[in-house]
């Protein structure tokens, strides 16, 4: 009996340490306080604006590598309202479209609407640093499942934003995105006319 309830206790004991870490040390916990004073300051209508270019990976459940993925972006402001539209290419072969309707509020808060969002998605940007949560709904392809997903973008000093994302089910993270997002002007630089992305210049 004793060391049935000695388990017991570590079981409670490892649950909460569980809950403990998700809630104040792990990714999904950061804030958009933690990044409050930080600089360069991530204006969304200055470093989300016109054309951009995304290139990322897509890491399993086990921590692997699953997709890579390239894409293009096109986003306006009117005000404090930004449209958004996404056109991902995936290395198998296939594309995913999505749009994005962005509305910033005076408080540094986020609201997120797009067709693949179940309900309202809400973020925060502050210092360096914007962070946004929604569920997202796979494509009938992917098996159709709601994933809570949380967004993180960091400005970098240069202008290139590094973002990082999680997604999970039954608070399980079932896959992690990792990307960096720059003006298309920056890429068009980098990459000489004609030439592939992945070329190299002699």
């Amino acid at each position: 009996m004793h060391d049935l309830m000695l388990l017991a206790l570590g079981a409670v004991l490892a649950l909460v340490l569980m809950g403990l870490r998700t809630r104040y040390g792990s990714f999904s916990a950061q804030s958009g306080q933690d990044y409050a004073g930080d600089g360069p300051d991530f204006d969304p209508r200055r470093h989300l604006d016109g054309e951009m270019v995304c290139d990322g990976v897509v890491y399993g459940p086990t921590g692997r590598v699953v997709s890579r993925f390239t894409a293009d972006f096109d986003i306006a402001w009117s005000g404090t309202r930004g449209v958004m539209r996404e056109v991902f290419r995936y290395d198998d072969g296939s594309r995913r479209d999505r749009s994005w309707t962005l509305d910033l509020r005076p408080d540094g808060r986020i609201e997120a609407r797009a067709d693949d969002v179940v309900g309202l998605g809400h973020g925060t940007f502050s210092g360096p640093a914007l962070g946004l949560r929604y569920r997202l709904r796979l494509p009938e392809s992917s098996g159709g499942h709601v994933l809570n997903a949380v967004d993180w973008m960091y400005l970098t000093p240069d202008g290139t934003i590094v973002n990082r994302s999680q997604f999970r089910k039954f608070g399980v993270t079932v896959a992690e995105l990792v990307a960096t997002m720059r003006p298309r002007a920056v890429r068009d630089h980098l990459v000489p006319a004609g030439s592939e992305p992945g070329d190299v210049a002699a």
